[in-house]
């Protein structure tokens, strides 16, 4: 989605017993695995589609959100 959309990435990957520390819990941050655009909670313990992923980046941006193609949609593709 980078190439996609002006957007900076930071991904942070951690073991899972540093997410579960009274430090951890002091950052206020979302319960992980997680998903954040600017403050906004996309997704916590959870993942999320990339469609829903990158309408809330269209959001954030202003831009049109995408459509959501079907199933036909993904296989006959626009170029």
């Amino acid at each position: 989605m980078g190439e996609k959309y002006p957007v900076e990435f930071d991904i942070t990957s951690k073991p899972k017993s540093e997410y579960e520390t009274d430090e951890y819990f002091a950052l206020d941050l979302p319960v992980a695995p997680a998903v954040m655009v600017g403050d906004d909670i996309v997704v916590e313990g959870s993942d999320v589609s990339e469609h829903d992923l990158e309408v809330v980046i269209c959001r954030h941006l202003g831009l049109p959100e995408p459509e959501k193609k079907g199933m036909l949609g993904r296989f006959f593709k626009k170029s």
